[in-house]
């Protein structure tokens, strides 16, 4: 498993966020997906829109919402982030995202688990939490602000964009 974890400038996130809310300074660990979805020799990604990675590149997901399977909750997100419909399968890549606010307190902590996904249908409209969401060639690649993890696991694991 592959731990990011980061201090946030407290000058770029002015978002404000309860203690109690759940998502910033969370009592446990959220349980979250993303999907890697294929197509035509592209990858689809999706922009944030907020907090934590607001601004990155990365692979689309979201947390998972009690009785859902791990399938179902990357089916459910990426269609709702991306208007993609999508057959999810295994899971291929696992890791930690940690974010601290500049007093050390743990402002997010999400366990990520990354699952292969087969396309099934729809072009992509960023809508939810993504600002963007497009097929992205290796060639594009560079050219974008991609989280750390997620150009870690393309590169690595599928060599994509070497």
């Amino acid at each position: 498993m592959r731990s990011v974890e980061r201090r946030i400038d407290p000058s770029k996130s002015m978002e404000c966020m309860s203690p109690t809310s759940g998502i910033a300074y969370p009592g446990r660990p959220r349980v979250a997906v993303g999907a890697i979805v294929f197509k035509d020799g592209r990858i689809l990604l999706v922009q944030r829109g907020h907090p934590p990675a607001e601004g990155y590149w990365a692979i689309p997901g979201g947390s998972i919402e009690l009785g859902e399977t791990l399938q179902q909750a990357a089916q459910r997100e990426i269609f709702e982030e991306t208007g993609v419909s999508i057959q999810a399968r295994d899971p291929v890549f696992t890791f930690d995202v940690i974010e601290r606010d500049p007093n050390g307190v743990v402002r997010f902590h999400y366990v990520v688990v990354d699952l292969m996904a087969d396309y099934v249908d729809g072009t992509p409209q960023p809508a939810g939490d993504a600002a963007g969401a497009r097929w992205v060639s290796p060639a594009e690649l560079p050219r974008l602000r991609v989280s750390p993890a997620t150009l870690d696991l393309l590169k690595r694991r599928f060599h994509f964009g070497d």
